[in-house]
């Protein structure tokens, strides 16, 4: 859609080329924003098949290489996304991953590299774009946390600790730049249907899926929807707000 509702705001989705990822940046693309896909090197080729999958819309999306857990990385991003597209309107924190052990037999590594990527990425990405945000009076800003923030997950200590951390986050963030016409809310999914848990053992998505009321995973298209919903100037009243969308697994 050329001139969609999002024509003329910029997007930054990190781990924006796959699974919830790559959803949130369809609908944000095909509603006319210009998404920068943030990503290691192998998600430039998943990035391209997104590209190939999007018609009209596929020449609004960008692949941009860095590691959102590296400051230094984060804020060169920033920096050449407003060199090249001349602002930065949308800032979606979706990268994350897992290295599920139990606490006895995780590493101090384990616990280190998933707070890295999944709790310091944010922080990192909304430090870098928020006085850019501040000086253009507007922002929107969605952190993906997780159903296992709000309830733990046995041998996640690591994902879940980082995904509760991102609600604390998320609320201060939101206290911090109100006046600013800038909003910060976070969507908590519930176990989805994407990679990463197609990787879980057979046991543990059949284990997922019966304690959720809905007795099936979500899609990644309607975890999107909820982003999609955040970041439009309709919702600017929205802010420091948890949005669960998880089946009824918690209420």
């Amino acid at each position: 859609m050329a001139n969609g509702p999002l024509s003329g705001r910029v997007a930054v989705v990190t781990g924006g080329s796959r699974g919830i990822g790559g959803a949130i940046s369809r609908i944000l693309a095909n509603d006319g924003a210009t998404v920068a896909v943030f990503g290691l090197e192998a998600d430039r080729d998943r990035t391209e098949t997104l590209r190939a999958s999007l018609n009209g819309s596929a020449s609004r999306v960008h692949f941009y290489e860095g590691n959102v857990s590296d400051f230094t990385s984060c804020a060169g991003l920033v920096e050449k996304i407003i060199a090249d597209h001349g602002q930065l309107d949308i800032l979606v924190n979706n990268a994350g991953i897992t290295l599920d052990k139990t606490i006895r037999k995780m590493t101090v590594s384990d616990w280190q590299t998933v707070l890295n990527v999944n709790l310091s990425g944010p922080f990192f990405m909304i430090k870098a774009a928020l006085d850019h945000m501040i000086e253009r009076n507007f922002g929107r800003i969605v952190n993906i946390s997780s159903v296992v923030g709000h309830t733990g997950n046995f041998g996640q200590a690591n994902y879940a600790s980082a995904k509760a951390g991102i609600l604390g986050l998320t609320k201060t963030a939101a206290l911090e730049t109100a006046r600013y016409n800038i909003t910060a809310n976070a969507v908590a999914p519930g176990f989805t249907n994407t990679e990463m848990v197609a990787l879980m053992p057979q046991a543990a998505i059949d284990i997922a899926k019966s304690r959720t009321p809905q007795g099936r995973l979500g899609q990644p298209d309607e975890i999107a929807r909820v982003v999609r919903f955040l970041v439009d100037e309709g919702s600017a009243f929205i802010t420091g707000a948890v949005y669960d969308v998880n089946g009824g697994m918690y209420m």
